[in-house]
């Protein structure tokens, strides 16, 4: 089992500042990164527990909810990876991270 605390710390402290976030700054993209982070991180949740199946697309629920819905994903997709077994590649979990924080950075919040 590998440690995947670092990609949910980063996923919470994502979505604690989305959900403190004026709806200003949701509205002016935060949200819109906040999803687009969502959506990959579904995808690839979905693509290692069902490979071969298309990945459903997470709908956009509005600003209020994005923060819930990017917790959401970012925990499957952690759980998926922390219970992947020996030999899954290792790069994806280091990936994720750096995806959460590069959308971090990119919504300003």
């Amino acid at each position: 089992m590998r440690d995947t605390s670092e990609l949910t710390a980063a996923v919470e402290r994502f979505a604690d500042r989305l959900r403190a976030a004026p709806q200003s700054r949701l509205q002016r993209g935060a949200a819109a990164e906040g999803l687009a982070l969502a959506r990959e991180l579904s995808v690839r949740a979905q693509r290692a527990e069902e490979p071969g199946r298309e990945p459903r697309i997470m709908p956009d629920a509005g600003v209020f909810t994005v923060a819930d819905q990017l917790a959401v994903a970012g925990h499957d997709l952690a759980e998926i990876m922390r219970t992947a077994p020996a030999g899954s590649p290792e790069g994806e979990l280091d990936e994720a991270v750096e995806l959460v924080r590069k959308a971090a950075e990119r919504a300003g919040i």
